[in-house]
């Protein structure tokens, strides 16, 4: 098991309980809500989030076998709570970027942490419903 995997796991059953409730509400970050492939139970996981065109894209720092990753592919979306919103988003799609197109200073720290696997969502616009009332005669 790769370091990466390691500190994920450690992470997962740490750190998540801990830093996960306060981390989401910080500028940049969010939570992926997403259900287990196998119990079908909602997991709430923290991440780095960056919107661009209609989509979030999330850094992968622990790769892209992380359960909530398998999980997102699986079901084909998720839920990610950014600025207090759940935000429903679909279409995941896994990729490598050497040189991702983030805000410069932190393209640097994840070069700088050899992260370079992503993931993109495209965000579900949801329109507000109009309701039509009937006018008075």
């Amino acid at each position: 098991m790769s370091v990466k995997r390691r500190l994920a796991r450690v992470n997962k059953y740490f750190g998540n309980r801990i830093v996960g409730r306060i981390l989401p509400a910080m500028p940049g970050f969010g939570a992926v809500y997403h259900k287990g492939r196998k119990s079908g139970r909602e997991y709430r996981t923290p991440v780095k989030v960056f919107k661009k065109n209609g989509h979030f894209i999330l850094s992968l720092p622990y790769g892209a076998e992380s359960d909530w990753v398998k999980n997102v592919v699986a079901a084909g979306g998720c839920e990610i709570k950014t600025r207090g919103k759940r935000v429903p988003v679909v279409a995941p799609q896994v990729y490598i970027d050497d040189n991702p197109d983030i805000p410069a200073v932190l393209r640097w720290a994840l070069q700088r942490l050899r992260i370079d696997e992503f993931i993109s969502l495209k965000i579900v616009e949801t329109t507000a419903e109009t309701t039509v009332t009937a006018g008075r005669v």
